[in-house]
């Protein structure tokens, strides 16, 4: 019998061969990219999943309608919210992941020599799984012998570490569906217990043009947890506004993030990273002023 030809996917979301994503989190906008195929479609446990090929982004991971990656752009995101909180440690050697499951921040983590122990915890086992099947150049960090991956909620996983974590970085989604508990005060106190005396912690921190409450509000909270709270940026394409944020705090008083303590050769630095720099390590801190004022502590 001639084999049955593979089903034509659909998506709610692709229309007239372009994708769509609008949001009630950023109303009165939208991002489209043209579609060349879809590759993926698939309802997990947590999320629905969609991977497509786009016209000139590459392969495009989507999570609930928005979009988490792209091959083409995704490295500004990775690089920033890996190497700003590394190389403002005086000495990484465990480092937690939380989310990230499409593997870009393992992979930028695992670059430093410095770290002897990453885990990655995801939620969601078909993000990872998939990531390595239609991401590969994300994905790649996962076959590092440093790394161990834990399938399961975080902050069940960090109430099992205390004092432990040298450097934490939260990889999320925005705070709707199963991340929004990841930008509340519960979460960043057991970030504060899951870290040692000198941890630093970075987070997904949202978009400036579009969210400088929220940011204000995650800011404010921690500060009365930690002594070193400051908020970067970076600048990529197909987030929302073209910029995302990046929530940094320290235990140890005498951190100062926007100064590294470690940079690489220019060369070195070079062959490692498309975006991150030292120079542009100390000016992600840099904030316009309305951003200045709307985040300042009250």
């Amino acid at each position: 019998m001639p084999e049955a030809a593979a089903p034509i996917l659909t998506h709610p979301n692709i229309k007239d061969g372009w994708f769509n994503e609008s949001s009630t989190f950023w109303p009165g906008q939208r991002m489209s990219l043209q579609v060349e195929e879809i590759l993926h479609v698939e309802e997990s446990k947590f999320q629905d999943v969609l991977i497509f090929s786009s016209k000139s982004y590459g392969n495009v991971l989507v999570l609930d309608g928005a979009i988490q990656a792209t091959e083409r752009d995704e490295f500004s995101y990775q690089e920033m919210i890996a190497h700003t909180p590394l190389n403002s440690h005086p000495n990484p050697k465990r480092v937690l992941i939380i989310g990230g499951g499409d593997g870009g921040v393992l992979r930028e983590v695992v670059k430093h020599d410095l770290v002897e122990q990453v885990v990655l915890c995801d939620i969601d086992e078909a993000v990872i799984r998939l990531s390595k099947k239609y991401l590969p150049s994300m994905a790649i960090g996962f076959s590092h012998p440093k790394v161990t991956v834990h399938v399961g909620d975080g902050f069940e996983f960090m109430k099992s570490k205390k004092d432990y974590f040298d450097v934490i970085i939260t990889d999320s989604s925005d705070p709707v569906g199963p991340a929004e508990s990841l930008f509340g005060v519960n979460y960043y106190n057991l970030l504060n217990d899951a870290l040692n005396s000198t941890g630093i912690a970075c987070s997904q921190g949202e978009c400036m043009w579009l969210h400088n409450e929220l940011i204000a509000s995650v800011l404010n909270f921690n500060r009365q947890i930690f002594p070193v709270v400051r908020y970067s940026y970076t600048t990529i394409p197909t987030y929302p506004s073209g910029q995302i944020g990046f929530v940094l705090v320290s235990k140890n008083p005498d951190t100062v993030f926007e100064e590294p303590l470690r940079s690489w050769s220019t060369e070195t630095e070079q062959k490692l990273c498309r975006y991150y720099n030292k120079q542009i390590h100390s000016a992600s801190f840099v904030l316009p002023t309305f951003t200045k004022l709307a985040i300042a502590p009250k």
